[in-house]
């Protein structure tokens, strides 16, 4: 299995960082891709890569949140200076978020479209943040339309609709812990979604899976969500991870 979106270096896992990653490893859990957040995490992130070389894989970008009026220039001169020097699997995590702030959304769209013109140039798949903000994520993907842009929608929680519009634009959706909650609705229709579009990822610490909602996700509940899936799909396990293992490093080029 591979887990292609986990902030493995949060402070959530300050107590136990090495154990649980070694929990997810006795799981199945091969490889694992870190999501960059802004200047404030890439040595924790770039440092846990080191350590783990041929399991963990960090990406680098500047997330909406942390798109701020008055840093978000120089925090994306940093983020250009890291593509500059070194390859990474992915520009990411990077896209709008409007549940948080509504008011940066201009600097939200510059940052966006600037990471998502480096990810062209560089030949780069992107790994999107969308948060009550599809439509306007849409219009930028439209908008920078061109035939290296693909990437994965992380946390995928939108609509049916939604869903095939993403895998138009040449994405694949990251399915999480949402696909087991109750209320979190994409299992209603994720059997319409061919396998070969999706990829499984856990958001750690955040949107644990059933039944450990609500409290700290790790990688090593990615079992959990491939045990959805086969319901889902109606699929054995092993199928799932084969398909899902192969979207993934088909995307990131590995």
């Amino acid at each position: 299995m591979i887990d292609t979106h986990t902030h493995l270096y949060s402070e959530e896992f300050d107590e136990d960082r090495t154990e649980m990653i070694k929990r997810a490893i006795n799981k199945g859990v091969t490889e694992f891709y870190l999501p960059a957040i802004d200047s404030e995490f890439h040595e924790k992130m770039l440092q846990l890569e080191a350590e783990f070389p041929n399991q963990i894989f960090a990406m680098m970008g500047l997330h909406p949140c942390y798109v701020k009026p008055e840093t978000w220039e120089k925090e994306l001169e940093i983020v250009e200076n890291y593509l500059n020097q070194r390859s990474f699997p992915a520009i990411g995590e990077i896209g709008i978020d409007l549940y948080w702030d509504k008011t940066t959304l201009d600097i939200q769209i510059k940052a966006f479209e600037k990471q998502i013109d480096w990810a062209i140039e560089r030949d780069l798949p992107i790994v999107i943040h969308t948060r009550e903000s599809f439509d306007e994520t849409f219009e930028v993907l439209e908008r920078k339309k061109h035939p290296k842009l693909r990437g994965i929608f992380h946390c995928f929680s939108g609509n049916l609709e939604q869903a095939k519009h993403a895998i138009d634009l040449n994405f694949l959706l990251g399915i999480g812990g949402v696909v087991t909650f109750k209320n979190g609705k994409i299992d209603q229709f994720l059997h319409e979604i061919p396998l070969e579009k999706i990829v499984l990822e856990t958001d750690s610490p955040y949107l644990a899976p059933v039944p450990h909602r609500g409290k700290r996700n790790e990688s090593s509940y990615l079992d959990l969500v491939v045990g959805k899936l086969v319901n889902i799909y109606n699929k054995d396990f092993a199928e799932i991870d084969r398909i899902t293992t192969e979207n993934a490093h088909r995307i990131f080029g590995r």
